[in-house]
């Protein structure tokens, strides 16, 4: 069975200038098995085809908020209570897992100091770990994990890489490298 963890993160992972107003760091997960993956997007994909005629329109959750760009539409009520109403009724109704990791970078600090590892990094070692453990609890026997990370910049994607690679050579605390290339 093929898995999917999609991810993306909230905040910034820098360390020297803390916002007072959101002082953490956030990375999320969401599991889904290809099936339900499949179903979800097909129902998406409805939601877009009925408002745009279109289900190239990317859900992009600042630009549904603000009703800016494909979301303008949104500035009718009533089309905005209906799209909410759609979409929120098809994420209740699909089956997946929500795995995340919340740093304080204040207390991170305090802990750690600002030189240690990057928290982008720690987080996502953290959800790779929860990942496998949800993994290991499912029925099947013969899994596939792909993770699908949203684009951050050339020279953090490069680093973002080498830490994939370090995981999948050395493993983490919990989880040795050969359980995270099986």
């Amino acid at each position: 069975m093929d898995y999917y963890l999609f991810l993306d993160e909230s905040g910034d992972n820098g360390l020297k200038n803390i916002d007072l107003n959101f002082p953490v760091f956030v990375l999320c997960g969401i599991i889904m098995s290809k099936d339900d993956y499949q179903s979800l997007r097909i129902s998406f994909n409805e939601i877009k085809q009925k408002l745009w005629g279109d289900s190239k329109v990317i859900f992009h959750s600042r630009d549904i908020r603000k009703c800016e760009k494909e979301f303008k539409i949104l500035l009718d009520n009533e089309i905005k209570a209906g799209f909410y109403k759609e979409l929120n009724s098809t994420i209740s109704n699909s089956d997946y897992t929500v795995i995340s990791s919340i740093i304080d970078k204040e207390r991170y600090i305090k802990k750690y100091g600002k030189l240690r590892n990057d928290v982008y990094e720690i987080a996502l070692s953290f959800i790779v770990e929860r990942t496998i453990f949800f993994l290991d609890s499912t029925a099947e026997q013969d899994k596939n994990l792909y993770l699908i990370i949203e684009k951050r910049g050339k020279k953090e994607d490069a680093k973002l890489k080498n830490h994939i690679n370090d995981l999948l050579r050395i493993g983490t605390y919990y989880v040795s490298p050969e359980r995270l290339r099986t």
